[in-house]
């Protein structure tokens, strides 16, 4: 999503506008009466590192899209707001109204719930390599089903000969960006979860997959397995996954956690050694990775706060540091929130 809202100039304006919306509230307790009065409803922050939040603001302006409008109006012909309050609220007025930002919020309302169900399934505890992948199938379908769609109203529009007014022609514009966002999604997906192709052989320990392969071993996912950890031994590792396959004591074992723990149970690990080497690269191998927090924090605090935790005991023995600190903040510049009672 970070690529493809980045790659393409107005998408990329398309979310900076949808930021500005909420900031222009999060200013001012004024205006954000008049929001609680019209909209009945807060719209969340915007976030450059989780995804999640973007997807809350799309589908807030979405659904109250209308009272949003409302509000706005009413914000630039009320006579009680300065000069540059009716200013910004009147372009956004014009913004909300605008049919380019209503094909973009429209576009990415739809794109969002794949994002929104994908990032739910990724955060479950116990998820492996066969789960993320029919994850990414369902996910890369549904977006390649909006994709598919633009690429339908072009043939049409081609076939009937309406690409040849001015409206068509942005009409086309706009097909032609759904399809590139769509494309950029599809292609860093595919890229981002690519580690997990060589996890391919944890097909092999799925409780649906020992009928399957109760006559035909998998020779194939063998291979992949071993070239991609040579480590263990292939022969002594496929005797004892085909032993695991006849057994009727591992048949009820779905996925790489529960077999593990079976083997573990009846005190087999010696004996079943390279499956169990295997088991713990597949069920220690993090199926998802989350950048740390620092990337939106500055060098400058970075160093600053180190700094309280290494001094933390000086800090602790000045007098009234914290609230010296508070009325420091408090001072550097107007906020909403009063820190000082006068």
């Amino acid at each position: 999503m970070q690529q493809a809202t980045s790659q393409t100039p107005a998408v990329r304006v398309f979310f900076s506008d949808l930021s500005g919306i909420t900031s222009f509230f999060t200013r001012s307790p004024k205006r954000t009466t008049i929001l609680d009065e019209i909209v009945a409803r807060r719209l969340p922050r915007a976030s450059s590192t989780r995804w999640n939040f973007n997807s809350r603001i799309v589908n807030t302006v979405y659904e109250n899209l209308d009272d949003l409008i409302e509000c706005f109006r009413s914000i630039a012909t009320d006579i009680s707001f300065d000069s540059n309050t009716v200013r910004e609220a009147s372009g956004f007025l014009r913004m909300l109204q605008d049919e380019d930002f209503k094909f973009f919020l429209h576009l990415f309302h739809q794109i969002m719930s794949h994002v929104d169900m994908m990032y739910q399934q990724l955060q479950k505890k116990n998820i492996d390599a066969v789960f993320i992948k029919q994850a990414l199938q369902n996910f890369t379908m549904k977006v390649q089903s909006i994709r598919d769609q633009s690429s339908f109203q072009e043939q049409e529009q081609v076939a009937t000969g309406t690409t040849r007014s001015r409206r068509a022609l942005g009409e086309e514009e706009k097909q032609r960006l759904s399809k590139e966002v769509c494309d950029t999604i599809l292609v860093h997906t595919k890229e981002r979860f690519s580690f997990t192709d060589h996890l391919v052989s944890a097909t092999l320990l799925q409780g649906e997959m020992f009928q399957q392969h109760g006559h035909t071993f998998p020779v194939e996912a063998l291979n992949i397995t071993v070239r991609a950890y040579p480590m263990l031994n292939k022969a002594k590792l496929k005797t004892e996954l085909s032993l695991i396959y006849e057994s009727p004591e591992f048949k009820g074992c779905c996925g790489a956690l529960a077999l593990y723990q079976v083997l573990l149970k009846y005190n087999l690990q010696d004996t079943f050694s390279e499956t169990v080497a295997l088991l713990n690269i597949l069920i220690t191998t993090p199926m998802t990775t989350a950048e740390a927090e620092r990337n939106v924090m500055g060098q400058e605090r970075l160093n600053a706060l180190a700094m309280l935790s290494m001094e933390r005991e000086l800090v602790r023995n000045m007098p009234a540091f914290n609230e010296r600190v508070i009325d420091h903040f408090a001072t550097l510049k107007e906020r909403r929130a009063k820190f000082q009672y006068k």
